[in-house]
């Protein structure tokens, strides 16, 4: 299959009947996911965001998809403007072992987007995720990540505040 067919069936319809559909077709031809890898990276509406959603559905099952673009999505992560963008790409990110040398890079984003007031809940949630599972690794981070979460609670959704809370008490119990 070239990138033009696969262009065409992502831009096919947005449903999860096609996510799936073009999913099925990446897992019987694995070597197409470098091309839906380049796709998601252009940032180019809608056909970016439904290669994201085809990678991280797949990638669900075959996490050795994401882990050679960790470095570039870490990259790309600050330049991506769609909130689906960076959701999948938080969300893949969340399920990945991050090497140490990328982690500082990656905090840096999380805290800055779970402090911004512009932020999506969903790309604040996945942070949030991303910064708990970085502070068994990191430790220095908890009381910061702490502080982050109780200050944002105030004007958190429901959701958010559902998976605050699960969080802090894991981090309490963690730094006692």
């Amino acid at each position: 299959m070239i990138q033009t067919e696969l262009k065409e069936l992502l831009l096919a319809e947005t449903s999860r009947a096609n996510t799936d559909f073009v999913g099925n077709i990446v897992k019987k031809k694995p070597e197409l996911i470098h091309d839906l890898w380049e796709i998601y990276f252009r940032k180019e509406e809608p056909i970016s965001r439904r290669a994201a959603w085809i990678i991280d559905t797949v990638s669900e099952n075959h996490p050795e998809w994401v882990a050679p673009y960790i470095p570039a999505l870490i990259d790309l992560l600050p330049t991506f403007n769609h909130d689906g963008l960076k959701r999948h790409g938080l969300r893949m990110l969340e399920r990945s072992i991050i090497p140490d040398d990328r982690q500082g890079d990656l905090m840096n984003i999380c805290f800055e987007w779970l402090l911004s007031k512009e932020e999506a809940v969903a790309a604040k949630m996945y942070c949030m995720l991303i910064l708990h599972s970085l502070s068994s690794q990191v430790p220095e981070i908890r009381h910061e990540l702490i502080d982050t979460i109780e200050f944002q609670m105030a004007e958190g959704t429901p959701g958010f505040i559902s998976i605050g809370r699960k969080i802090l008490k894991q981090l309490y119990a963690a730094t006692k």
